[in-house]
């Protein structure tokens, strides 16, 4: 056994103290604070939201991201902000699910959607990349497209001449910004019944 294998299997050991990882959950955005409240950005804040209510802070450097530990319907996860920008965020999530070897299955995706309303919530249990880049780069890195998602509406185009990358990374209206967060208040319910694998109850419940 090499040094470098040691060490894994030293971080392995670490990391699976109080119940093995078998979920991800990841939020996608673009780091730095002038993304910070951009439509695209929609992901990281709901795993801030995630973060608070749950006690921890997302701020290890690890995997080509932000991450922490959490328990969450008594099921240990890795909680994940990829650090390489939206359209290579499938960097960071291949690289943390091949080191805890996790199911794609398992990966739950928090992103932006422009084709729903406002604050919209809309849960799925896998499908395309609808346009959207971060998506396409996890599908991309994981060879698959059977992960489940958490899609945050941010509303489409005020018309179809405007550039879709400058409404992505353009900043919330005030009014639009509160209900992004009353729709983020509650985002581990959600995710709490995707975990249990209740894929129905969450779509009935939260898909509005």
């Amino acid at each position: 056994m090499s040094i470098f294998d040691l060490f894994k299997k030293i971080e392995r050991e670490s990391a699976t103290q109080g119940g093995a990882i078998s979920h991800i959950i990841v939020g996608l955005g673009n780091p730095g604070k002038e993304y910070e409240i951009t439509r695209h950005n929609a992901g990281f804040m709901a795993i801030d939201r995630l973060c608070e209510a749950l006690g921890v802070k997302c701020d290890r450097a690890k995997f080509k991201a932000l991450v922490t530990e959490a328990t969450i319907a008594d099921t240990r996860v890795l909680i994940m902000k990829p650090q390489t920008y939206m359209n290579h965020s499938g960097e960071a999530v291949a690289e943390a699910s091949r080191f805890y070897k996790i199911a794609p299955e398992n990966v739950i995706v928090i992103s932006d959607d422009i084709t729903l309303d406002v604050a919209k919530l809309r849960i799925r249990k896998k499908g395309s990349a609808g346009g959207h880049n971060g998506l396409k780069s996890i599908i991309e890195h994981l060879n698959t497209d059977t992960f489940p998602r958490i899609k945050l509406g941010v509303g489409q185009k005020p018309h179809p001449d405007y550039d879709v990358v400058d409404w992505v990374l353009g900043k919330f209206a005030s009014q639009d910004l509160e209900a992004l967060k009353k729709t983020i208040e509650d985002i581990k319910a959600p995710i709490e019944l995707m975990i249990k694998g209740d894929y129905d109850g969450a779509m009935n419940a939260f898909n509005r």
